[in-house]
């Protein structure tokens, strides 16, 4: 009866994501036609004002009423063509969009970070929806798709028109400081098609989204907010891995592409020059050979891959001639425009390449419907995008991705009555996990060791595991973003390894990476794997263990020689 229930569900998707096709696809032919309100807009501009369309500036609602003055001071002087919204309040990011749009004589493109919702920016206000590590292991795309269209309301409801996702790199290195967890995966097939469920479940919602980061930077060990990576990989493994998700999802309309500072000499030779700043890789291969005709986002101009080498300006005018439409975060917006319109009239830049873009942004501007923009109403703001059906969503992808490695066989087989142990390790108080477990086993005993517990913490709890006939352990990494190892110390590391040879229930609420790091953790007969710690995962794996769910998710990446891609009951 599930399994009909499964195929019946999907069947509906499938039909949903025809009936909407077509508008899902409008966007691509919607901003290369003429229309006349764009038309009647760019008439207004002077030569400067076209170029400031070009230009998104950052803006916060948490830095005080100073920043947000000198920002409305930009954006009143320059009359920019958007901003980029970071951490901030729902309410006070709605104020200053409602007083930013007012100063702007062409309605702006209000983007924001939100590869898993609001949350992103807004953690202690809204609702976060699983990080994609954790929807990589999702084995139904209904649930991406429907957590877009979400997406897409919350963010509407508060004024933003453009989701800087979903992530599309490849994450094929573990080591990746930058990627990492905010990949579906190592699978380019797996992150096309969770890419392509959450990309239109946003688009049919009615906001601009972008693929990121061309042409992938899932395989890099360096950050490129600090420094230039180097990918030193062929072209043809390159267009084979990498550039996959991008390729088949342009071919399925995708609205925007975001370009990474990287440097890639299989690609363009030039030293030293990020591929955000290569007119080969932005115009030859992304515009010409995949055929994209959307919106091209650079990542921040503010960042040291970019700027290292190419500094006062001169990456702004570079990107511009590379073919970028839209330029994140210049370091110095008045000083770039500058120096763009100097380049015009130097011949280094068309001014009809300056016009094609800029009628490109208006007609996006209009499809977004800001030709009737309506300033963003504070009445029950807060409820309206903290919906209990969102909350259940997340759940539910919570839900389903959660991933069983090994035998389900101490699951099956758990009594209630039995004295059961249950071992928090990674933090300093009692646990969601435990909480949810307790109201449960009648005979339990709650344990919690901190990353860096003593040999006499861990003694005290190690001296008593032989009273208990059950011991459940749950590993978690407290940190706000879930890295491939895990800060404990040795000794901790010691007692997990003695842990994993004792017939325990492991649980991770961590990046599935960081199991590589804890040697023997793969004894463990069982071993569920929550993808992040929050509550959402912990009751996730705690309704596993008490026999309400069963796991359906895949693990979406290799961690060594005993966990692969793929693994999952």
């Amino acid at each position: 009866m599930r399994k009909k229930a499964i195929v019946a569900f999907s069947l509906m998707w499938a039909l949903q994501l025809t009936l909407l096709a077509q508008q899902r696809d409008a966007f691509i032919p919607f901003i290369n036609s003429r229309h006349a309100w764009v038309d009647s807009v760019f008439s207004t501009l002077s030569d400067r004002d076209k170029v400031a369309q070009l230009f998104m500036v950052r803006a916060h609602s948490d830095l005080g009423q100073q920043y947000i003055d000198s920002v409305a001071g930009v954006i009143q002087r320059e009359q920019l063509g958007g901003i980029v919204l970071f951490q901030g309040g729902p309410v006070r990011h709605a104020q200053v969009i409602n007083r930013y749009q007012r100063l702007s004589k062409v309605p702006l493109l209000v983007a924001f970070d939100g590869e898993w919702g609001l949350g992103m920016r807004l953690a202690d206000s809204t609702i976060s929806f699983p990080y994609q590590m954790a929807l990589g292991a999702v084995q139904n795309e209904a649930l991406i798709y429907q957590m877009g269209l979400e997406v897409a309301r919350d963010f509407r409801r508060l004024g933003l028109n453009i989701n800087f996702a979903p992530v599309v790199d490849i994450n094929n290195n573990p080591r990746n400081p930058v990627i990492n967890f905010r990949s579906f995966g190592e699978d380019k097939q797996n992150v096309t098609r969770k890419g392509l469920a959450y990309m239109r479940g946003m688009m049919d919602g009615g906001l601009v989204t972008t693929l990121k980061h061309f042409p992938g930077h899932g395989d890099t060990d360096v950050d490129s907010h600090y420094d230039l990576p180097r990918l030193n990989f062929t072209a043809g493994r390159l267009d084979s891995l990498e550039m996959y998700p991008f390729r088949e999802l342009i071919k399925a309309g995708a609205s925007g592409v975001m370009i990474a500072h990287m440097n890639i000499p299989s690609l363009d030779k030039t030293p030293n020059l990020p591929s955000s700043l290569s007119q080969h890789i932005v115009t030859n291969v992304l515009k010409k050979r995949l055929g994209f005709q959307g919106l091209t986002f650079t990542d921040a101009m503010d960042m040291n891959g970019v700027v290292k080498h190419f500094q006062n300006g001169e990456a702004d005018v570079r990107a511009i001639i590379a073919g970028n439409d839209v330029l994140e975060l210049s370091k110095n917006s008045d000083r770039a425009i500058k120096l763009v319109l100097q380049a015009i009239k130097q011949g280094r830049l068309a001014q009809q390449d300056i016009d094609v873009r800029v009628k490109k942004i208006l007609a996006t501007k209009y499809w977004l419907g800001l030709d009737k923009y309506r300033a963003v109403n504070l009445s029950n703001l807060y409820r309206d995008i903290n919906r209990a059906q969102t909350e259940a969503l997340s759940q539910r992808l919570a839900d389903a991705s959660v991933t069983l490695l090994g035998s389900d066989s101490l699951i099956r087989t758990m009594d209630y009555t039995k004295r059961t142990a249950i071992i928090s390790v990674g933090l300093t108080q009692i646990s969601e996990f435990q909480d949810m477990l307790g109201w449960r086993f009648d005979n339990h005993m709650y344990y919690v060791l901190s990353p860096q517990a003593t040999a006499d913490d861990v003694s005290a709890v190690a001296n008593e595991l032989s009273t208990y006939s059950q011991v459940i352990v749950a590993l978690h990494d407290d940190r706000v973003r879930p890295r491939s190892t895990l800060s404990y110390n040795g000794t901790v590391r010691l007692f997990i390894n003695e842990l994993a040879n004792m017939n325990s229930v492991f649980c991770l609420f961590g990046n599935p990476y960081s199991l590589a790091g804890l040697p023997g953790i793969e004894q463990a007969k069982t071993m569920l794997v929550g993808y992040q710690n929050d509550d959402i995962m912990q009751r996730a794996v705690a309704k596993v263990i008490l026999r309400r769910l069963t796991p359906t998710g895949r693990l979406p990446v290799t961690i060594n020689s005993f966990f692969h891609r793929g693994d999952g009951k």
